[in-house]
Protein backbone atom coordinates (compact mmCIF):
# COMPACT_ATOMS: atom_id res chain seq x y z
CA UNK A 1 0.00 0.00 0.00
CA UNK A 2 1.30 3.43 -0.78
CA UNK A 3 0.96 6.57 1.23
CA UNK A 4 -2.33 8.17 0.36
CA UNK A 5 -6.04 7.93 0.85
CA UNK A 6 -6.10 4.10 1.14
CA UNK A 7 -3.37 4.05 3.82
CA UNK A 8 -4.89 3.53 7.27
CA UNK A 9 -1.83 4.66 9.25
CA UNK A 10 -1.89 1.43 11.25
CA UNK A 11 1.36 0.08 12.69
CA UNK A 12 1.97 -3.50 11.59
CA UNK A 13 1.00 -6.09 14.21
CA UNK A 14 1.75 -9.77 13.54
CA UNK A 15 1.01 -12.48 16.11
CA UNK A 16 4.17 -13.80 17.80
CA UNK A 17 6.24 -10.76 16.79
CA UNK A 18 6.96 -7.27 18.06
CA UNK A 19 7.14 -4.03 16.12
CA UNK A 20 9.58 -1.16 16.65
CA UNK A 21 9.04 2.31 15.16
CA UNK A 22 12.21 4.40 14.93
CA UNK A 23 13.39 7.65 13.34
CA UNK A 24 17.05 8.49 12.89
CA UNK A 25 17.63 10.54 9.78
CA UNK A 26 17.05 9.40 6.23
CA UNK A 27 14.96 6.24 6.30
CA UNK A 28 16.79 4.54 3.39
CA UNK A 29 20.00 3.85 5.29
CA UNK A 30 18.25 2.79 8.48
CA UNK A 31 16.12 0.30 6.60
CA UNK A 32 19.07 -1.11 4.66
CA UNK A 33 21.07 -1.86 7.82
CA UNK A 34 18.22 -2.87 10.11
CA UNK A 35 16.67 -5.40 7.73
CA UNK A 36 19.90 -7.45 7.90
CA UNK A 37 19.85 -7.82 11.68
CA UNK A 38 19.18 -11.24 13.24
CA UNK A 39 15.52 -11.71 14.05
CA UNK A 40 14.25 -8.89 11.82
CA UNK A 41 11.39 -10.26 9.73
CA UNK A 42 10.27 -7.23 7.74
CA UNK A 43 10.74 -3.49 7.45
CA UNK A 44 8.95 -0.61 5.82
CA UNK A 45 9.68 3.09 5.68
CA UNK A 46 7.19 5.85 6.29
CA UNK A 47 6.28 8.96 8.23
CA UNK A 48 5.14 9.37 11.83
CA UNK A 49 4.90 11.90 14.62
CA UNK A 50 3.54 14.77 12.57
CA UNK A 51 0.51 16.93 12.03
CA UNK A 52 -1.33 15.53 9.04
CA UNK A 53 -3.06 12.36 7.91
CA UNK A 54 -1.97 10.58 4.74
CA UNK A 55 1.57 11.92 4.95
CA UNK A 56 3.72 11.70 1.83
CA UNK A 57 7.27 12.60 0.86
CA UNK A 58 6.12 16.00 -0.37
CA UNK A 59 3.64 16.60 2.46
CA UNK A 60 4.64 15.46 5.94
CA UNK A 61 4.79 18.52 8.25
CA UNK A 62 6.26 17.60 11.62
CA UNK A 63 6.58 13.94 10.70
CA UNK A 64 9.87 12.09 10.95
CA UNK A 65 11.13 9.84 8.20
CA UNK A 66 10.74 6.62 10.14
CA UNK A 67 11.30 2.90 9.97
CA UNK A 68 8.92 0.19 11.10
CA UNK A 69 10.73 -3.02 12.12
CA UNK A 70 8.84 -6.27 12.71
CA UNK A 71 11.02 -8.72 14.61
CA UNK A 72 10.93 -12.12 16.27
CA UNK A 73 11.35 -11.63 20.05
CA UNK A 74 12.67 -15.21 20.33
CA UNK A 75 15.66 -14.21 18.17
CA UNK A 76 16.33 -10.61 19.24
CA UNK A 77 15.12 -8.14 21.84
CA UNK A 78 13.68 -4.67 21.60
CA UNK A 79 16.78 -3.45 23.46
CA UNK A 80 19.01 -5.08 20.81
CA UNK A 81 17.01 -3.31 18.08
CA UNK A 82 17.38 0.01 19.93
CA UNK A 83 21.09 -0.50 20.63
CA UNK A 84 21.76 -1.08 16.93
CA UNK A 85 19.56 1.88 15.97
CA UNK A 86 21.59 4.13 18.30
CA UNK A 87 24.82 2.77 16.78
CA UNK A 88 23.98 3.45 13.12
CA UNK A 89 23.08 7.14 13.41
CA UNK A 90 24.35 9.94 15.64
CA UNK A 91 21.74 10.42 18.37
CA UNK A 92 23.87 13.19 19.90
CA UNK A 93 23.67 15.55 16.93
CA UNK A 94 21.16 18.31 17.55
CA UNK A 95 19.40 19.52 14.46
CA UNK A 96 18.76 23.24 14.91
CA UNK A 97 16.76 25.26 14.21
CA UNK A 98 13.80 22.97 14.77
CA UNK A 99 11.70 23.33 11.64
CA UNK A 100 9.83 20.82 9.50
CA UNK A 101 13.01 19.78 7.68
CA UNK A 102 14.86 19.17 10.95
CA UNK A 103 11.85 17.32 12.37
CA UNK A 104 11.93 15.02 9.33
CA UNK A 105 15.39 13.80 10.30
CA UNK A 106 15.16 13.80 14.11
CA UNK A 107 16.24 10.94 16.33
CA UNK A 108 13.12 9.49 17.95
CA UNK A 109 11.70 6.27 19.32
CA UNK A 110 7.95 5.65 19.08
CA UNK A 111 7.18 2.82 21.56
CA UNK A 112 4.07 0.80 20.79
CA UNK A 113 3.68 -0.58 24.35
CA UNK A 114 4.39 0.72 27.86
CA UNK A 115 7.08 -1.98 28.16
CA UNK A 116 8.82 -0.65 25.05
CA UNK A 117 8.70 2.87 26.49
CA UNK A 118 10.51 1.69 29.63
CA UNK A 119 13.12 -0.20 27.61
CA UNK A 120 13.64 2.92 25.48
CA UNK A 121 14.19 5.10 28.57
CA UNK A 122 16.59 2.53 30.06
CA UNK A 123 18.52 2.13 26.80
CA UNK A 124 18.98 5.87 26.33
CA UNK A 125 20.12 6.12 29.98
CA UNK A 126 22.63 3.30 29.31
CA UNK A 127 23.94 5.11 26.22
CA UNK A 128 24.38 8.31 28.23
CA UNK A 129 26.06 6.50 31.13
CA UNK A 130 28.39 4.47 28.88
CA UNK A 131 30.63 7.34 27.84
CA UNK A 132 30.99 5.67 24.42
CA UNK A 133 29.01 8.27 22.44
CA UNK A 134 30.41 11.79 21.94
CA UNK A 135 27.69 13.35 24.10
CA UNK A 136 24.21 12.90 25.51
CA UNK A 137 21.65 11.24 23.26
CA UNK A 138 19.09 13.76 22.05
CA UNK A 139 16.78 10.95 20.99
CA UNK A 140 13.21 11.68 22.00
CA UNK A 141 10.66 9.13 23.11
CA UNK A 142 7.36 10.10 21.52
CA UNK A 143 3.90 8.52 21.63
CA UNK A 144 3.27 6.07 18.83
CA UNK A 145 0.72 7.40 16.40
CA UNK A 146 -0.24 6.67 12.82
CA UNK A 147 2.55 5.30 10.64
CA UNK A 148 2.01 6.47 7.07
CA UNK A 149 3.74 4.14 4.61
CA UNK A 150 6.12 5.91 2.25
CA UNK A 151 5.72 5.70 -1.48
CA UNK A 152 6.88 2.49 -3.24
CA UNK A 153 10.01 4.16 -4.62
CA UNK A 154 11.26 4.64 -1.04
CA UNK A 155 10.73 1.03 0.10
CA UNK A 156 13.93 -1.05 0.00
CA UNK A 157 15.57 1.83 -1.86
CA UNK A 158 19.18 0.75 -1.28
CA UNK A 159 18.42 -2.79 -2.45
CA UNK A 160 17.43 -1.33 -5.81
CA UNK A 161 20.10 1.40 -5.82
CA UNK A 162 23.08 -0.04 -3.90
CA UNK A 163 25.16 3.09 -4.55
CA UNK A 164 22.36 5.44 -3.54
CA UNK A 165 22.61 8.05 -0.80
CA UNK A 166 23.26 6.58 2.65
CA UNK A 167 24.52 8.38 5.75
CA UNK A 168 24.08 5.44 8.16
CA UNK A 169 26.80 3.05 9.26
CA UNK A 170 27.63 1.05 12.39
CA UNK A 171 30.11 2.90 14.61
CA UNK A 172 32.51 0.30 16.05
CA UNK A 173 32.95 2.20 19.31
CA UNK A 174 29.25 2.76 19.93
CA UNK A 175 28.28 -0.72 21.11
CA UNK A 176 26.33 -1.09 24.35
CA UNK A 177 27.49 -3.98 26.50
CA UNK A 178 24.91 -6.73 26.86
CA UNK A 179 22.62 -6.66 29.89
CA UNK A 180 23.22 -9.23 32.63
CA UNK A 181 21.54 -12.56 31.93
CA UNK A 182 18.96 -11.88 34.65
CA UNK A 183 17.62 -8.82 32.81
CA UNK A 184 14.67 -9.42 30.52
CA UNK A 185 13.71 -7.05 27.71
Amino acid sequence: MTSGIRDTGLITRVAGTQTAVLAGGCFWGMEDLMRRQPGVLQTRVGYTGGRNHYASYDRHPGHAEALEVVFDPAKTTYRDILAFFLQIHDPTALRLPIDDLALSYRSAIFPVTPEQAQVARDTIADVNASGLWPGEAGTTIEPAGPFWEAEPEHQNYLERYPNGFNCHFPRAGWVLPPLPATASV
